[in-house]
C-alpha cells in the first residue's frame, strides 16, 4: 500500500483475514481508507506514552503499536460494514420498469449477509484487543451509527420530519452517522496507547470537528461548484439547505418547495438551488465549515511537533477548500 506522510501503512496481520476485504476501499486509483489512516496518523503523532509500564518502545513499528494498527482497520471494517448496509433498497419503491424483482431481492440479502460478515469480523478483532474501554468506545460509535443512519432513512422517507431540524440538531444526528465512529476511533488509540484522559479528549475532538467538517464541505460542494441554470441533485437535509430553511423560516419554505415542483410533482433542484443560493445560508454552512476545521486544528496542537502531526493539520486544513 501506499505510503503516507511520516508513517509507513503497511499491511496488518491481525487474526482474522483482511486481505480481500481491501477492494471494498480501494478504487485501483486513490486510497479510501481515510478512517484507518487518520487513526494511525494520530497514533504516530502522540508516540508513546510515558506512564505506560508494559508497552515496551520497541514494540512500535514507524512509531505506531501493533494493537493501534489493528484499530485502524477494525475502523475500517466497521465503516465498509455500513456502507454495505446502506446499499440496501426500498423494494416498495420498485416497479416492473425498474428491473427484475428477485434480482433486487437477492441484493438486497446480500448486502445485509456482507454487512455482517464485515462487522462480525471487526467485532472479533476488537475482542482480541483485550482492552475493556476500547470495546466500549467501538461498541458504543457502532450504536452511534445505528442511531444516525437510523434518522436519515426516516428522514427521507418522511419529509416532515425534517421540518423542525435546527442546525444544532442537523450537528448532534450528523455526528451520530458520520463522526462517531472517527472520534471514539482516535480516542480509542491513545487508550491503547496508555495516554491520559487529556490526551484521549484532544483526539476525540480532533475526529469529532474533521468528521462534521468534511462532512459540511461534501454538503456544500453542489452549492459552490455549480452554476445557476446547471441541473445539480442535493439533499434536502444538506447542511445549506437547513441553514436556509432556519433563517426563512418553515412557511416560506414550504412556498419555495411548492413553487418549485413541477406539473409531475416532482421537484426543480434548480430553482431550489437557486433559491438556497440568494440567501445567507450557504455561506452560513462555509463559516461552520471553517469553525469545525479551526476546532479541529486546535486540538491537534496538543501532541509534540512531527511529520504525522502536520499531515493531520493538512487534512484538518483541506475541509475548508472547495
Amino acid at each position: 500500500m501506499r505510503q503516507g506522510v511520516g508513517v509507513e501503512i503497511t499491511p496488518l496481520a491481525p487474526s482474522f483475514k483482511l486481505t480481500k476485504k481491501r477492494g471494498f476501499v480501494y478504487d485501483s486509483k486513490n486510497n479510501l481508507q481515510m478512517r484507518g489512516l487518520i487513526v494511525l496518523l494520530l497514533s504516530k503523532a502522540a508516540g508513546p506514552s510515558h506512564a505506560s509500564s508494559d508497552l515496551l518502545p520497541q514494540d512500535m513499528i514507524s512509531g505506531i503499536y501493533p494493537s493501534q494498527r489493528n484499530l485502524a482497520e477494525i475502523t475500517e471494517l466497521i465503516h465498509t460494514a455500513f456502507l454495505v448496509h446502506r446499499g440496501i433498497v426500498n423494494l416498495k419503491e420498485w416497479t416492473d420498469s425498474d428491473g427484475p424483482l428477485k434480482d433486487m431481492e437477492f441484493g438486497n440479502k446480500m448486502a445485509v449477509l456482507s454487512g455482517d460478515f464485515l462487522l462480525a469480523n471487526a467485532c472479533t478483532g476488537l475482542a482480541e484487543l483485550n482492552d475493556t474501554k476500547v470495546v466500549e468506545l467501538i461498541s458504543s460509535a457502532i450504536g452511534d451509527l445505528v442511531q444516525g443512519i437510523y434518522y436519515e432513512s426516516s428522514c427521507s422517507a418522511e419529509e416532515s420530519l425534517c421540518e423542525g431540524v435546527d442546525v444544532a440538531s442537523w450537528e448532534d444526528q450528523t455526528f451520530l452517522s458520520h463522526g462517531a465512529l472517527l472520534a471514539k476511533s482516535c480516542q480509542a488509540a491513545m487508550q491503547l496507547a496508555k495516554h491520559d484522559r487529556d490526551a484521549q479528549r484532544q483526539a476525540y475532538l480532533y475526529g469529532k470537528h474533521l468528521s462534521l467538517g468534511h462532512k459540511l464541505n461534501s454538503d456544500l460542494q453542489p452549492f459552490v461548484k455549480s452554476r445557476l441554470g446547471e441541473m445539480t441533485l442535493f439533499s434536502l437535509s444538506a447542511a445549506p439547505v437547513v441553514f436556509h430553511r432556519q433563517i426563512i423560516g418553515n412557511e416560506r419554505w414550504h412556498q419555495q418547495l411548492e413553487e418549485a415542483r413541477t406539473l409531475r410533482n416532482q421537484l426543480d433542484y434548480t430553482k431550489l438551488l437557486a433559491a438556497v443560493k440568494s440567501e445567507k445560508g450557504v455561506s452560513s454552512a462555509v463559516d461552520l465549515c471553517r469553525y469545525h476545521s479551526n476546532r479541529a486544528l486546535e486540538a491537534i496542537q496538543a501532541f509534540p511537533s512531527s511529520e504525522a502531526r502536520s499531515a493531520l493539520e493538512n487534512i484538518a486544513s483541506a475541509v475548508t477548500k472547495f
